[in-house]
């Protein structure tokens, strides 16, 4: 292989091409400071997580790599998080029982996550398949080891049960199992969709994640993350056969359908045999007693309602849990009126209604990339339904499914050489 010889260019040429291969060196550490920074999404036990902490780094590699690459079909955006800014500063003021500097914390991780998903978005804006692969494969991993870590900690099959479970209940290394289990369902559809779409042999593994990531969705005993698992994984079903799927995959995927629905009842089966699982499991099924009365989750709702339109600014972070009722309202809807006021309440709003109406709007329309886009919508949709009963504004992965979104979108034809095949954007690690 022949070697340019730099030694016959001007000054100017050599550090020019100097530079590109400086660039392109420190574009290559980005790609892995992004897949390290995805990877450690599953670490949720103090904040700032190392998630966010790796994230600086990841910002850090990128101005060397040659800055921020800005989309403008993601401007929208970086307004809303903008905007979203100078409300959430002033209602880290607002609070009369948390400490000021309690309030400026938590408003800054704020701040910060919605800021992951404008980066996220504009670096898969760049090279969409190539760029989700990485994102998805490393998602893929540590969701299924940590699926492995909480199944297997509530079974007591490994030592440090208590680190993995909480309640009784499988969170891994996350605080909550309500976080815990939503966290894993995005990977879980990726895997479903190479199963649905890819050749059986390839298909297998997809299969095992699926099934892992399903028991580890189960152990965490959450039913909110049950319903999601259930409505996501129809999204997807129903977008691939009805939008991408030829007719020999849709006879396979309706086989598939009955063989999945067969294992999962065997599974589900085989797991409500153990006394242990079947006394939590009906004891979940059950309507909770926290649920209910002037103080239960939707009594609180309504005084919290009434509450966030008395007070334009917002009440600041941790305050309602020092009034008259002691447990948040958990309702994200409520909650972002209590904590960054009204103006960052709407910002919130924005998020969500730009960033579905957006997948939608993109989803039914044919593209390569289609298949990148069909689990995220897939999983967004019902993460929003299940913000008004549960407090996810903290929730990294609800930031970064968002700016997922945009960034595929933005460039939502973009395909590179050998990347124009119906099936290339199936992503697998």
């Amino acid at each position: 292989m022949a070697v340019a010889d730099t030694t016959a260019l001007g000054p100017e040429a050599r550090r020019s091409d100097g530079g590109a291969y400086l660039r392109a060196r420190f574009g290559t550490l980005l790609d892995w400071m992004v897949v390290l920074w995805i990877f450690l999404g599953s670490i949720v036990i103090t904040e700032p997580a190392p998630y966010e902490l790796v994230f600086f780094l990841v910002l850090t590699v990128s101005a060397f790599a040659g800055g921020f690459a800005f989309h403008k079909q993601t401007l929208g955006l970086l307004v809303i998080w903008a905007l979203f800014i100078p409300f959430a500063v002033i209602g880290a003021f607002q609070p009369k029982f948390t400490a000021v500097t309690d309030a400026l914390i938590f408003q800054t991780v704020t701040i910060f996550l919605f800021f992951t998903a404008v980066w996220v978005a504009n670096y898969v804006a760049d090279r969409p398949q190539e760029r989700m692969r990485l994102i998805v494969g490393a998602y893929i991993v540590t969701a299924t080891i940590s699926a492995l870590l909480g199944a297997l900690g509530y079974l007591g099959v490994i030592p440090g049960q208590d680190l993995f479970t909480r309640y009784g209940r499988a969170k891994a290394l996350f605080n909550d199992p309500n976080v815990f289990a939503p966290f894993l369902i995005l990977p879980a559809m990726y895997a479903l969709q190479r199963v649905l779409l890819a050749k059986p042999s390839r298909a297998v593994v997809g299969a095992i994640v699926v099934m892992i990531i399903a028991v580890g969705v189960f152990a965490s005993f959450s039913r909110a993350a049950w319903a999601h698992l259930i409505a996501s994984g129809l999204i997807v079903y129903l977008l691939c056969f009805f939008g991408v799927a030829n007719a020999r995959e849709k006879v396979r995927m309706l086989i598939t359908a009955i063989v999945g629905v067969t294992v999962v009842i065997v599974l589900l089966g085989g797991l409500l045999s153990i006394p242990k699982v079947q006394e939590l499991f009906d004891t979940r099924a059950q309507a909770q007693s926290y649920d209910e009365g002037d103080s239960g989750r939707f009594g609180r709702q309504g005084y919290a309602f009434e509450l966030a339109l008395a007070n334009p600014l917002g009440i600041g972070p941790y305050e309602f849990r020092n009034l008259h009722i002691k447990e948040e309202p958990h309702d994200s809807y409520v909650d972002v009126l209590h904590v960054y006021g009204w103006g960052g309440g709407l910002m919130f709003y924005l998020f969500v209604i730009v960033t579905i109406w957006r997948g939608v709007r993109f989803v039914f329309r044919p593209s390569p990339n289609r298949l990148l886009l069909i689990p995220l919508i897939a999983v967004f949709i019902p993460l929003a339904v299940e913000a008004a009963i549960i407090d996810l504004d903290h929730w990294r992965h609800f930031f970064l499914i968002g700016g997922l979104i945009w960034g595929v979108t933005a460039s939502y034809w973009t395909v590179r050489p050998g990347e124009e095949e119906r099936l290339s954007a199936l992503v697998w690690t």
